[in-house]
């Protein structure tokens, strides 16, 4: 199968690197398990948050987050909605290839994936909700103080732009996009907890040439940051509020 997962880098997974697939992981690669360490990441975002001039820590952790759930995402859905195979994405099997800088940059997998036990839709996600995002968040939210909304946000914000992209690969079929996006839809999981992917991106008629169509529910905070301000797919209600206390502070 490990043959079978690098035949899906082609359309709009072109630009990515494979993940590597070895039983040994690179000996330069992280156990993801680390990101659950409160002094692994205090040293991991003093790395990252010194092109920020190490400003707000928030921020700098939102920013990791997205480098980091955008591989997750783009990876694991593929395999997922294409293949119909889970991969080993747990903190605990996982293990992560970083640049000089902490931005995670390849995954390392044990194996490539095994065939869904689940096809339901709010039940095939379960290994990067349950064994990978949520724990890794409700850490990235202890160790900086950010809600934890921000990163699911950053997360979902991923997982609905990978869902629309990969609804135009080469091998997807005409509803593939259906379980992920069936998900979105759902306000709880199969256990009633609260959906934290519920609805993450919102399209809106733009009401100006300047404003984007396709708007994130939730700020990603990376105006805390005075250099970068905010995204191009800030919430519209947040921009000119926070451009005006700017202006005022």
């Amino acid at each position: 199968m490990t043959q079978a997962l690098s035949t899906l880098y082609i359309g709009p997974l072109e630009g990515l690197a494979p993940p590597r697939v070895s039983a040994t992981p690179d000996p330069d690669a992280r156990s993801a398990r680390e990101l659950l360490d409160p002094a692994y990441l205090d040293a991991l975002f003093a790395r990252f948050g010194a092109r920020y001039g190490h400003g707000d820590r928030r921020a700098v952790a939102s920013l990791w987050s997205k480098w980091h759930f955008s591989a997750l995402a783009a990876h694991g859905l593929a395999a997922n909605l294409l293949l119909e195979r889970d991969l080993p994405l747990g903190l605990d099997e996982l293990h992560l290839e970083q640049s000089d800088e902490g931005r995670t940059t390849r995954l390392d997998l044990r194996h490539a994936g095994r065939p869904l036990a689940e096809l339901a839709p709010l039940s095939r996600f379960a290994t990067l909700l349950d064994g990978h995002l949520t724990p890794l968040i409700e850490a990235l939210a202890a160790a900086t103080g950010a809600s934890p909304k921000v990163f699911w946000s950053n997360a979902g914000n991923y997982f609905e732009y990978f869902t629309g992209a990969l609804a135009d690969h080469p091998m997807a079929s005409p509803d593939l996009a259906e379980p992920a996006r069936a998900l979105m839809e759902s306000r709880s999981l199969p256990d009633g907890r609260r959906n934290p992917l519920y609805r993450p991106v919102r399209y809106v008629t733009p009401a100006a040439p300047d404003q984007p169509a396709r708007v994130r529910r939730l700020c990603c905070i990376r105006y805390l940051i005075d250099e970068l301000g905010y995204c191009a797919n800030c919430p519209l209600e947040c921009r000119p509020a926070r451009q005006a206390a700017k202006a005022a502070g």
